[in-house]
């Protein structure tokens, strides 16, 4: 049965006259008994008597046409549900975010956007940026954000950028850096963060660290920094300024230019127009805008 046959036997129930049901479904009588000889036909079971008095129902066709009445009812439903994405956004924004970004910068975000759009669904990931690169590339997410440079053709989307000090206990000075044989505390990252890092130090010094300490993740640098245990490079981004009793260097080039790191968000066009990403991409923008009048 379609649509039309379950209207046409809610109506023949409450009606129970073919002429009455006739009038209301705008056919004509002969075409209202012969649809419903068809529908009758294919459930193999007679759905109403016909008498000069009228129609009745028969057990078979309460039970059919209770089931016509839900259809209906679960067809309005679906009606509401429609209409209201045109006002609601639904579905699930998937995201992948560089680590550092999704530590101290995106749960701000994503907050504003679920407060916003409460019937959406989120789905994040979060590694280093090539590895987010790579998401974006094989379509495993709708958007990605990256730190660097990225090289995508595709639509991009400038977020902020945040400078690179050298944070320590006891250096107050980059050329403070001979004097310490303390340790250079470095993390795991994305060969284009880890190359910045290694071509300033190659521009203001000539030998390497005289010690070096490795750690998987950027917390425990800048717990081990703030701790006394050694100096570390880190981004402003990780930096809450609540950090007491530790020096904070700004990170300069040979020309005397500020060391900064770029973020961005990028993906398909088709992404993009996507409601819940270009629900996404609003909050950002207002959250960016905010930012930049509070600065």
């Amino acid at each position: 049965m379609n649509r039309s046959d379950y209207r046409l036997l809610v109506v023949l129930a409450q009606e129970m006259n073919m002429r009455k049901a006739a009038e209301r479904l705008f056919v004509s009588q002969p075409a209202l008994s012969q649809r419903l000889q068809s529908i009758e036909k294919e459930w193999q079971q007679p759905l109403f008597l016909r008498s000069q008095k009228g129609l009745t129902m028969t057990p078979a066709g309460e039970t059919v046409v209770q089931l016509a009445k839900e259809m209906q009812s679960k067809e309005e439903l679906v009606k509401e549900q429609l209409q209201s994405m045109d006002t609601k956004v639904y579905g699930t924004l998937k995201i992948a975010c560089a680590s550092i970004v999704g530590q101290n910068w995106l749960p701000k975000v994503l907050k504003r956007f679920v407060e916003k759009n409460p019937h959406a669904r989120i789905s994040l990931i979060t590694g280093w940026s090539s590895e987010i690169l790579q998401a974006v590339y094989d379509g495993d997410v709708h958007i990605g954000i990256i730190r660097g440079t990225p090289d995508w053709k595709g639509p991009k989307m400038h977020l902020f950028q945040d400078r690179l000090f050298l944070v320590d206990r006891e250096i107050k000075g980059i050329e403070d850096i001979h004097k310490t044989s303390r340790p250079f505390i470095q993390f795991k990252s994305d060969s284009t963060y880890y190359q910045e890092i290694q071509d300033w130090w190659h521009q203001h010094f000539q030998s390497t660290p005289r010690q070096s300490i490795f750690v998987d993740q950027i917390e425990t640098c800048k717990q081990m920094a703030l701790n006394g245990i050694g100096y570390a490079i880190l981004p402003s981004i990780t930096l809450t300024g609540a950090e007491k009793e530790i020096n904070k260097i700004p990170l300069q080039t040979e020309g005397e230019t500020a060391l900064k790191r770029d973020t961005w968000l990028l993906g398909y066009q088709s992404a993009f127009e996507l409601p819940q990403v270009e629900a996404f991409v609003q909050v950002v923008q207002q959250y960016l805008t905010e930012m930049k009048l509070e600065q």
